[in-house]
């Protein structure tokens, strides 16, 4: 039996994230990421595939809305944006890859 996730279960557990950005002539990026999953409950194998399976259809949803948002846009950051919308897809992908070697 799969759980489905509502957009309030997937936002009650506590992320912490640190950023360090430093910009000068060279491009450095100091990354610190802290996930306070303190008092959580660990999730069974089918909980974890119904998360991710979420996750997968939430994010597809999101693309197709920057999708539409780059078109309205236009212009060098409608361009900018369809770019980011690629990078999503094949994130995805990777996701999806992930999901069936779960199953």
């Amino acid at each position: 039996m799969e759980h489905e996730y509502t957009e309030q279960e997937l936002h009650e557990h506590q992320h912490e994230h640190h950023h360090e950005h430093h910009h000068d002539h060279e491009h450095h990026h100091d990354h610190e990421h802290h996930h306070d999953h303190e008092g959580t409950e660990e999730m069974s194998r089918e909980e974890q595939v119904a998360l991710l399976s979420y996750m997968i259809s939430h994010n597809k949803h999101h693309a197709e809305e920057l999708h539409e948002l780059g078109h309205s846009i236009g212009g060098e950051a409608g361009t900018l944006i369809h770019d980011a919308v690629h990078l999503l897809e094949d994130s995805n992908e990777k996701l999806e890859q992930a999901l069936q070697a779960m199953k």
